[in-house]
């Protein structure tokens, strides 16, 4: 059983590279007398006993505080402390101390003494070595040189990063306790397979927990070895102190070995059992192999057998199967040549149907194709009269149109020819006004000067060659205005007979005739004056 360590300062090393320490055992027992009970019912609670005694040791506590032994008369308690300094300090507090319980008048008694830890000592190892007849001291494992340990944890002697943490290792044990002198053997039983299978039967492989603690046997070469690794780990507990700086502590057995574990005799025989029990357990593997081929070969047969059996059934299976198969394939097959002739005779009833269907189904589909193509054909023909009464009917718009655009052209011309008419008369009415104006003039001024007196004359005298002059001027542009009137009065009756020529050559006509009638005009307007001087 491990305990939490929390004051580590007592604690001796016994091995740096794995942390493992010695730490001294610091235990006492105190007992309490109870009073004789006298009301029948009433009990003491061993609870509030062991609360009243860790209330005594205040400040100071039990690192562990267990009832060893109760009866009617007394408890008896095993504590442990942290410290062996502390344990005078705790006995000052309750050897002869009184507890006083509620419910009670009597007071109980406490009384409290130091454990005495029960370890060999020096005399112990040398009187029974020297008074045992079986032991030779010259001898090694039959002298004081071994030590046997016993509840030592399984982790705390492993190897580092090992694939078994639980395993502990001859290695480490060594170099743990090669801190007192030279190791001659070492021996870790639970390491041993066939160690419990040995005949004397007097070791075991667990104990002390089983599987978490081991026990071993370390062998010195020298006798100050041992006495040295007794005295140190008298009264003390095994300690690991971890890499976080956590203690635990456990405490172990520690005893010189009296069965001469590791002499050569002893380690001959464990061999030479060793030997046996593997010679035996090849054997027995021997053995189970050839049963197990016995066994397999025997299996074999039976499966091989039933098997056959197997086959057999399932061959007359088969073949009761296959003749019921074959009758009830034959029966099947007249029945399926039935019902073919029936399909046969069915298909045929359906094809003659069918093929009269289909005839009549040409028959129709003839019928709708000559009716489609007489409907085409109507269609066709009623289109093609459509297109052609719409070609006359354009035909006739554009006749029509055309007669419109003729009619309109006429009706402009008609018009125009009337403008033109009425244009022609109004200029032959001016013309004849004119003409009949010139004439008149011209006749008033011939009979004025031919009228005058001759005094008028004289009076007036010779006429100047330039007056002379004016006046035949002016009776050439009169005659030449009159002629000019006299073609134009022609020019226009041509006009009047030619109205059937282009209208063209009818525009450039009356083009000209307005020019030369106002030709005309301009001239006797500019000629009227010299005419009236």
């Amino acid at each position: 059983m491990t305990t939490i360590v929390h004051d580590t300062t007592e604690a001796v090393c016994l091995s740096t590279e794995y942390n493992l320490y010695l730490k001294p055992i610091a235990k006492m027992t105190v007992s309490v007398a109870l009073p004789q009970l006298k009301l029948p019912g009433k009990s003491i609670s061993n609870w509030e006993v062991m609360e009243r005694v860790k209330a005594m040791v205040a400040p100071e506590q039990f690192s562990a505080l267990r009832i060893s032994k109760s009866t009617m008369d007394f408890i008896r308690f095993e504590g442990e402390v942290e410290n062996k300094t502390v344990v005078k300090s705790l006995l000052s507090r309750l050897d002869g101390k009184s507890i006083k319980l509620s419910g009670f008048t009597d007071v109980l008694k406490v009384r409290a003494v130091e454990n005495k830890v029960d370890f060999p000592t020096r005399h112990d190892w040398d009187s029974f070595f020297r008074d045992a007849k079986d032991m030779n001291e010259t001898l090694p494992g039959e002298r004081p040189d071994t030590i046997h340990l016993e509840g030592l944890p399984c982790r705390w002697f492993s190897q580092k990063d090992s694939q078994y943490p639980d395993r502990p290792s001859e290695e480490v044990l060594i170099a743990v306790f090669q801190a007192f002198g030279k190791v001659r053997n070492v021996d870790i039983p639970m390491l041993d397979p066939y160690r419990e299978e040995m005949l004397d039967k007097n070791f075991s492989t667990f104990s002390f927990g089983g599987h978490l603690n081991f026990e071993a046997y370390v062998q010195y070469q020298e006798y100050c070895g041992f006495t040295k690794a007794m005295d140190t780990m008298r009264s003390m507990k095994l300690m690991f102190k971890g890499d976080d700086g956590k203690a635990v502590a456990c405490n172990i057995k520690v005893t010189f070995d009296t069965s001469k574990h590791l002499s050569e005799s002893a380690l001959k025989r464990r061999s030479l059992d060793r030997m046996k029990l593997q010679e035996l357990e090849r054997q027995r593997e021997e053995q189970k192999r050839r049963e197990k081929e016995e066994e397999e070969r025997r299996k074999e047969e039976e499966r091989k057998q039933k098997e056959q059996e197997e086959e057999e059934k399932e061959r007359k299976k088969e073949e009761r199967l296959r003749k019921r198969e074959q009758k009830l394939r034959e029966r099947e097959q007249r029945r399926n040549l039935k019902r073919v002739r029936r399909q046969q005779e069915e298909e045929q009833k359906k094809l003659q149907m069918k093929i009269a269907m289909e005839e009549r189904r040409l028959l129709l589909a003839q019928r709708n194709l000559e009716s489609i193509r007489l409907i085409a054909e109507l269609l066709a023909r009623a289109k093609e009269q459509e297109r052609q009464e719409q070609a006359r009917q354009k035909e006739e718009l554009a006749r029509l149109q055309q007669l419109e655009a003729c009619r309109r052209k006429q009706e402009e011309e008609l018009r125009r020819v009337e403008v033109e008419k009425e244009r022609a008369l109004e200029l032959q009415r001016r013309e004849k006004e004119l003409r009949e104006r010139l004439l008149c003039n011209l006749l008033k001024k011939s009979n004025e000067r031919t009228t005058k007196s001759p005094d008028t004359q004289d009076q007036a005298g010779p006429v100047t060659p330039d007056e002379a002059s004016a006046v035949g001027a002016s009776l050439d542009g009169t005659q030449r205005l009159l002629a000019a009137c006299t073609g134009l009065q022609l020019l226009n009756t041509q006009q009047d007979q030619g109205r059937g020529q282009h209208t063209h050559t009818r525009k450039l006509q009356s083009l000209n005739s307005d020019s030369v009638l106002t030709f005309c005009f301009n001239v006797f307007i500019s000629f009227c004056p010299l005419v009236t001087c």
